[in-house]
C-alpha cells in the first residue's frame, strides 16, 4: 500500500500558499543553485555555480533555455531589470555581467584579475537597477560597501564602511530599491535589513533576523526577506512584520516573486528550487 503525498501549506500573515518542491519537477538539474529570478516576460530563471549557469522556465515550469556565461567564476545573485537586461553578480570574478533578454553578455563592468579595496569591485554579491535607472551594487565578501553607478554604468558614488552602525556593514548580502527609491541593504552579519536614502542617509532597519540572505518585494509593496534560522519574513514597507514561515533546506539563498504572485525560493542543502504557490487569504 503506497501512501499519498499530502499538501503543504505556509502563511505570510493573511497570505497563503502551497508549496511545491521540487520545481518544476526532478528532471531539472539544480546543482549548484544559488539564486532565482523572474524576467520581465514572466519566465524564471535558475542561478547554478556551474554551467550551464542559468535555466530559463516558463511559469508553468517547462525548461525553455538554458545559458552559459562565459569567463565566469562564481555565480551568486541575479536579478532582472525593468530596462529587459540581467545582471549577473561574480562573486570570485569581481564582475558584473550584463545580460540580454536572450542571455547573451552585452557588458561586463570590472575585471576578473584586479579586485579593489574601498572602490569596485572586491567579491560583489548583488545588483538591482533602481527605478530611476541607476545600478546599486553590494560589494560584499571583501568590501563592506554599496555603490550606485548611473544610466551608463559609471561609478557615481560609494557609501559604507565595516562596523555595526548605520550605513556601516558586515557582510553586505543583497540589495534592492523600492518604488519610493528608498534602498534596502541586507547586512548579514549584523542580522539586519538596512532601509536608506538613495544617497546613503540612515532611515532606519528591519530587525529580528538571523543571517538574512536575500530580498524580494510583494505586489502589494511588502518585503520578502529570508535568514539562517531558516525562515522567510514578510515586512510591510513601513517594516512592520507581518508574518513568517519557515524554508524547507538549511538556506534559502535566493528568493523572487513571479507574476501571479508565488514566490520562488532557491533552496540549499539538499539544494531545490521551491515553488510557494499562492492559494487564498487566511481569515
Amino acid at each position: 500500500m503506497h501512501e499519498t503525498a499530502l499538501d503543504q501549506y505556509v502563511c505570510l500573515g493573511d497570505l497563503q500558499y502551497r508549496v511545491t518542491r521540487p520545481w518544476p519537477s526532478t528532471e531539472n538539474n539544480m546543482e549548484g543553485l544559488c539564486d532565482v529570478f523572474t524576467l520581465p516576460d514572466g519566465r524564471i530563471g535558475a542561478l547554478r555555480r556551474k554551467a550551464p549557469h542559468i535555466l530559463v522556465f516558463s511559469p508553468q515550469g517547462e525548461l525553455q533555455a538554458q545559458w552559459v556565461l562565459p569567463g565566469v567564476r562564481c555565480p551568486h545573485y541575479a536579478t532582472a531589470g525593468h530596462d529587459g537586461q540581467v545582471y549577473v553578480v561574480d562573486l570570485d570574478g569581481h564582475q558584473i555581467l550584463v545580460l540580454d533578454g536572450d542571455g547573451t553578455v552585452q557588458r561586463v563592468l570590472g575585471q576578473p584579475d584586479k579586485p579593489s579595496w574601498g572602490k569596485p569591485f572586491n567579491h560583489p554579491t548583488s545588483a538591482h537597477l533602481a527605478p530611476d535607472g541607476t545600478l546599486y551594487v553590494t560589494d560584499g565578501y571583501g568590501n563592506s560597501q554599496v555603490h550606485r553607478f548611473d544610466q551608463a554604468f559609471n561609478w557615481l558614488h560609494t557609501l559604507g564602511e565595516p562596523g555595526r552602525g548605520p550605513t556601516q556593514f558586515s557582510t553586505p548580502h543583497a540589495v534592492r530599491v523600492l518604488a519610493d527609491q528608498r534602498v534596502l541593504v541586507v547586512d548579514r552579519e549584523n542580522n539586519r535589513v538596512q532601509i536608506l536614502t538613495p544617497d546613503g542617509g540612515y532611515l532606519g532597519e528591519l530587525g529580528d533576523l538571523h543571517k538574512p540572505m536575500a530580498l524580494a518585494v510583494l505586489q502589494d509593496g511588502s518585503i520578502l526577506v529570508t535568514d539562517h534560522t531558516p525562515r522567510l519574513s514578510r515586512f510591510r514597507a513601513d517594516g512592520l512584520l507581518l508574518g513568517r514561515a519557515r524554508t524547507f533546506s538549511t538556506v534559502a539563498h535566493g528568493v523572487a516573486v513571479g507574476h501571479d504572485g508565488s514566490i520562488f525560493l532557491a533552496e540549499m542543502v539538499p539544494t531545490m528550487l521551491t515553488r510557494l504557490e499562492r492559494v487564498s487569504a487566511t481569515v
